[in-house]
């Protein structure tokens, strides 16, 4: 049951390419995690894009756009669900999901700075009620808890 974020500069994907972002970072997202394919399953994987003003985002004191696309992904997860092995896998297979969804003739490279944080047991609120760990099981389906 991820909720994702991703940061981009404004104008660094078009409309077609952020609706492809969404669903391959949502495919990303339930592949990684293990999540039943049910339709009340697969609702549980949120994901949102938000654009920055790219005039507001530095690297490195500068403006990087003409050059790089630099992307930033937060991916929540319930403590528990991932494990070492599957959290490097994820990660790539993040940033992959985000450059297949660039252009084919876009000669930018992609920076992603992507970070995983476990939400502590007990602590994550889910439509007024906490849940825990069995709750996101028996809720997203986690085929291997």
């Amino acid at each position: 049951m991820p909720n994702i974020l991703i940061k981009v500069p404004t104008g660094a994907f078009n409309q077609p390419q952020r609706q492809q972002l969404l669903r391959s970072v949502s495919d990303v997202a339930m592949l990684n995690e293990h999540m039943g394919d049910a339709p009340q399953q697969r609702a549980l994987c949120w994901v949102l894009i938000e654009e920055v003003q790219a005039d507001e985002w530095l690297c490195a004191g500068v403006a990087p756009h003409a050059r790089v696309v630099p992307c930033i992904v937060i991916v929540k997860v319930p403590a528990g669900v991932l494990d070492a092995p599957m959290r490097q896998r994820y990660v790539r297979e993040l940033h992959c999901a985000i450059q297949s969804s660039l252009a084919a003739e876009d000669q930018r490279q992609l920076l992603s700075s992507i970070q995983i944080e476990e939400v502590v047991d007990g602590t994550w609120g889910a439509n007024g009620d906490i849940w825990h760990l069995a709750d996101f099981t028996r809720a997203a389906g986690y085929g291997h808890l």
